[in-house]
């Protein structure tokens, strides 16, 4: 059997009702291979999926090619502004330009002006918003930095390891500055993901059931259920 299925402009190519299915679609999302296509290669990937859909294909095309000038569509054209995503905001550049600042974030025994420059960068672009987010974690890295080098009570070697911890608090609260107001269990399940949470089995952080009152109100409005169901992730 082929291992593209006939394709569907609105579904997804893998089957989103197995975890295989979802963790290979994941995969198709954060591929950085598509930060590297050309102009040219997206412009013919978005005509081309342009006549499937105006049923105008030029004989010969396959589903393989469709499949890929969707990923490839995905990947870089914004869905409600049709304008290009910057690549440090695309899905795909999570791992190539996130990976050195979740690195920078967790660096232990940091100086006070590493802290500084480390804690705000992964919200620097959303500068007004989560001002207080950034100012929070600045705060608490480089304040309980000063408390353990002024611990008197502690050897050496305590001071040392305990200082390897102090990065993860100070990105639990960061990460807690982007909950809105989605309450305090998605807060505080924004702060967890540094702690034993990574340890639990993936099923226990996939699937969310919060209550609607919870909830934005502009979300809350637009359903009549109780309880809201939403999945996560895999």
């Amino acid at each position: 059997m082929s291992e593209y299925v006939t394709f569907q402009h609105d579904r997804c190519r893998y089957d989103q009702n197995t975890f295989f299915g979802r963790f290979r679609h994941f995969l198709d999302v954060i591929d950085p291979s598509t930060l590297f296509v050309t102009e040219k290669r997206l412009q013919e990937s978005v005509e081309l999926l342009d006549r499937f859909k105006r049923g105008t294909l030029p004989p010969g095309v396959t589903d393989a090619q469709l499949w890929q000038a969707k990923k490839i569509k995905q990947a870089i054209i914004h869905p409600d502004t049709g304008e290009k995503i910057l690549m440090p905001f695309r899905m795909s550049g999570f791992n190539p330009f996130g990976t050195p600042v979740v690195v920078g974030l967790l660096l232990p025994n940091q100086t006070l002006a590493s802290t500084i420059f480390w804690q705000p960068a992964p919200v620097s672009k959303f500068f007004l918003g989560y001002v207080g987010a950034v100012t929070s974690a600045v705060s608490i890295a480089v304040g309980l930095n000063v408390l353990i080098q002024r611990a008197g009570r502690f050897s050496p070697t305590t001071r040392l390891l305990v200082q390897r911890f102090i990065p993860f608090p100070a990105v639990g609260f960061l990460s807690c500055g982007g909950a809105g107001d989605s309450s305090c269990p998605s807060t505080a399940w924004r702060a967890s993901p540094p702690s034993a949470w990574l340890c639990l089995s993936p099923s226990v952080s996939s699937l969310r059931c919060p209550s609607v009152n919870q909830l934005e109100p502009e979300i809350a409005a637009a359903t009549d259920c109780k309880i809201v169901t939403y999945n996560k992730g895999l």
